[in-house]
Order: structure tokens, then sequence, then C-alpha cells
């Protein structure tokens, strides 16, 4: 539950660093829980959940909302994976003219997934260094670009963590 008060403080020194932004961003986290309804397994959403236990799944979402009275282009948004938390999928499928982007050095810099990465392993003997693909659960930040958000609309962006 720590995670909250950090990520929303987060977007707060964001929004405040902008000064009077024309870009609101809010925060909300929901708990993820698969239910039977009817024979059929479905996804129920618990907003404002008390309590949580490793294992647990939830979805981290954002709304950024255009309050100017023009069109803000290249908007970007950015989330860090909460600490005590781990990366598992994106949370619905990004809106349309969004670009989204993934972290594994916390946020320094950012690139579309499938991310690579260099690791040194000994094969027969010898020291080599390999390419590989990064395992989204070592995701630590998310950035989506939002190329144009008209004034007055808004985006929710998201992502879905594990409770470790």
């Amino acid at each position: 539950m720590k995670s909250t008060p950090t990520l929303l403080l987060v977007l707060l020194g964001t929004a405040l660093a902008q000064g009077t932004s024309p870009l609101v961003l809010t925060l909300a986290q929901s708990l993820i829980q698969t239910v039977q309804e009817g024979g059929q397994a479905t996804e129920k959403r618990t907003p404002n959940y008390t309590k949580v236990r490793p294992g647990d799944l939830l979805a981290q979402t954002v709304t950024a909302r255009n309050v100017s009275s023009r069109t803000l282009a290249n908007v970007a948004v950015r989330l860090p994976v909460p600490a005590g938390h781990v990366y598992v999928a994106p949370d619905g499928t990004a809106p349309a003219g969004v670009r989204t982007e993934y972290s594994i050095d916390g946020g320094k810099t950012f690139a579309p997934a499938p991310l690579k990465k260099k690791v040194t392993v000994t094969e027969n003997g010898k020291t080599v260094t390999k390419e590989v693909e990064v395992k989204p659960g070592e995701y630590q930040a998310v950035r989506w670009t939002i190329a144009a958000l008209p004034a007055g609309t808004e985006k929710t962006l998201g992502f879905r963590v594990q409770v470790k």
C-alpha cells in the first residue's frame, strides 16, 4: 500500500514542476481479481482496496487530461513501477496516437518493446557478449507519448503489476 503515496508524489511533483500546467494527471490503482460469474471467469476491479498480499495483481492507470484551450503535442507521461511490485503487462490497449516505451534503468532511457540488453556469458571457456531480450518483469518505468491531446480531452493509460 505504500506505493500509492509514492506514485502520487511523483505525479504531483511533475505537475508542480510544470507550474500551471495545461495537463492534469490523475492516478488510480485497482485490485484485479478473477471471479466466476454465470460459470464464466471474469475480471473484477476493486478501487480503493485496503490490503494486498504477495501475488496480487494491480492495475496502475493514469489519466492525462488537457485543461487548456489548445491542442497539446507530444505529451510525455511517465509512470514508475512501484517499489515492491513487478511489471506484468499493459492494462488494455494503448489508445490511438500513443507510443508506449519502457525503461530498465529507473527511467533514464526509454525504448519500445521488446527491449534488449547486453550480457556477458562464458561459452565453451570463452567470454562472449550477447544481446538478449529483456523480460517485462525487469521494466522499471513506462512512458507514453501522446502525439496530440486536443483541448478538453483525456487519455487513460496504464499497466499491471504484481505485488512481490
